[in-house]
């Protein structure tokens, strides 16, 4: 039995998780982990070491871990697009690039209006194949995780880059740190977090969230949920409209209507996860310098099938 790693908050959360379900941890050895990535056709997990500045891969079928690009500019948030790429957000370049099929890497946006970005952080990519993007200043602060510089933008933002001319606009700017962010199921509202956190006097550790209109513009950002230890990084939703993130002490579980439900224990503070698996409800979770998994008896939100229905 396994019921130390779970804490129950509400009851609601004893249909989202099996308490006998043991969270394994699959790979040690990082400085810190992030930006997990699942690919379905390789039944393969990438994920981040920022500082040693390396992708890692897992293989779910051999259990066998490796280094899958040693180089990788100091990447944080990867995802995957449409057509099965890695998408990643590489900070000590300042960009966003994709890895083609055949191992190339495309510079999707590396500034705005002639300004360098500061390090775009996380990324998502909407059924639309839209990308958006955080920008907060975390890779130029230091030498730590990227190249300690000066932000020529001025101010932590989030981007969108469009999917046919590959324009970028900035869709808001009233973050102190924009971090992980994710769209709801239906895409109708994106989730964005701000870990602003001791750095400012708000003390920001919170996830807003914002009305998507047809023209992609965001309206409301009202504050969704605060976190009740430590800060948010990144998250995903489940198919009912859950929130599963990060957090200092586990993986928090938020109902579609902000409340906490429950949660999963790890030892070490998160940065990420990601739903994947061959049934897309194994939950893999980058804490610190570990990679961790758990089944749970619920799936990951699926891209909607673009268009999305009205």
């Amino acid at each position: 039995m396994a019921e130390h790693e779970y804490e129950v908050i509400d009851e609601r959360f004893i249909y989202c998780a099996n308490m006998s379900a043991k969270v394994d941890r699959l790979f040690t050895g990082c400085i810190w982990s992030e930006g997990p990535a699942y690919f379905p056709a390789h039944r393969s997990l990438v994920w981040s070491d920022i500082p040693n500045n390396r992708l890692m891969r897992w293989d779910e079928i051999t259990g066998e871990v490796g280094v899958f690009r040693h180089d990788s500019n100091y990447t944080n948030g990867n995802t995957v697009d449409r057509e099965g790429r890695l998408v990643s957000c590489q900070q000590g370049g300042r960009r966003v690039v994709r890895t083609e099929h055949d191992g190339s890497q495309t510079v999707l946006a590396d500034r705005f209006n002639g300004k360098r970005f500061n390090s775009p952080n996380d990324l998502v990519v909407k059924s639309d194949g839209s990308i958006w993007f955080t920008d907060p200043s975390y890779g130029i602060d230091s030498n730590f995780e990227g190249f300690k510089g000066k932000s020529e933008i001025g101010s932590d933002n989030v981007y969108r880059i469009d999917p046919v001319s590959g324009a970028i606009d900035c869709v808001a700017d009233d973050f102190r740190r924009p971090n992980g962010l994710a769209f709801s199921v239906d895409e109708k509202k994106l989730y964005i977090v701000d870990s602003g956190g001791l750095r400012f006097p708000d003390n920001r550790r919170h996830i807003r969230v914002f009305d998507v209109q047809s023209d992609n513009l965001l309206t409301g950002g009202d504050v969704f949920a605060e976190c009740s230890n430590g800060k948010f990084d990144g998250f995903r939703l489940d198919d009912a409209g859950r929130i599963w993130t990060s957090a200092a002490d586990g993986v928090h579980c938020l109902e579609p209507d902000g409340t906490l439900i429950g949660k999963i224990l790890v030892p070490e503070g998160v940065s990420n996860l990601v739903f994947g698996g061959p049934r897309n409800n194994r939950l893999f979770i980058t804490a610190t310098s570990s990679i961790y998994s758990v089944l749970l008896p619920v799936d990951g939100a699926r891209r909607p099938e673009f268009p999305a229905t009205a």
